[in-house]
């Protein structure tokens, strides 16, 4: 086995983080190596948000104005981007292209997410890739700056790992039950 073979294996989701986190300078030395994903016609349809400090409780006021919760459910909606240190906004920018259609390019988008959790993964940190229905609220968008031809894939949650949680198996996969073979 190659060891990018079982980084893969292992990798997992990590709901529970600790306060640590990458610096910038170590998530733009992994984003460029996930920006190499296959992307047809290089148009690079993708950009990242960093979201730290303050900028996590801002985002959890436009959940709950998206939201329109009140009360508990508003302390514990506005909570949410304040469970790891480090949340990184992974927005489909899409180019105009008569070549590549929109879900490619959320595909390009998607891709760089993926192989950055995996690469955040392999650093040591504790990945989270959290989606949901915020992801299209007008109160989100208008918070974190997402154009008209743009779309917000996510967020990825990032921390340190706690050690009680480190390592741990992933149920493996029939892959048998995903290929078919045609002659």
């Amino acid at each position: 086995m190659s060891a990018l073979r079982d980084a893969v294996l292992a990798r997992r989701s990590y709901s529970s983080v600790t306060d640590q986190a990458p610096t910038h300078d170590e998530v733009l030395s992994l984003v460029e190596a996930a920006g190499r994903v296959a992307d047809h016609s290089s148009l690079r349809p993708w950009r990242l948000i960093e979201l730290r400090g303050a900028a996590r409780g801002r985002l959890g006021a436009a959940l709950v104005a998206a939201g329109g919760a009140t009360g508990k459910d508003a302390v514990k909606l506005a909570a949410k981007p304040l469970r790891a240190p480090l949340l990184i906004a992974i927005v489909a920018s899409r180019v105009p292209s008569h070549k590549v259609p929109t879900w490619e390019q959320d595909a390009v988008a998607s891709g760089v997410a993926h192989t950055l959790s995996l690469l955040l993964d392999d650093a040591g940190w504790g990945v989270m890739w959290r989606t949901g229905e915020y992801t299209r609220a007008d109160a989100v968008s208008a918070e974190l700056g997402i154009g008209a031809h743009e779309r917000l894939m996510g967020w990825l949650y990032v921390g340190g790992v706690h050690e009680s949680k480190r390592g741990g198996s992933r149920k493996p996969i029939d892959a048998e039950r995903f290929v078919t073979t045609l002659d």
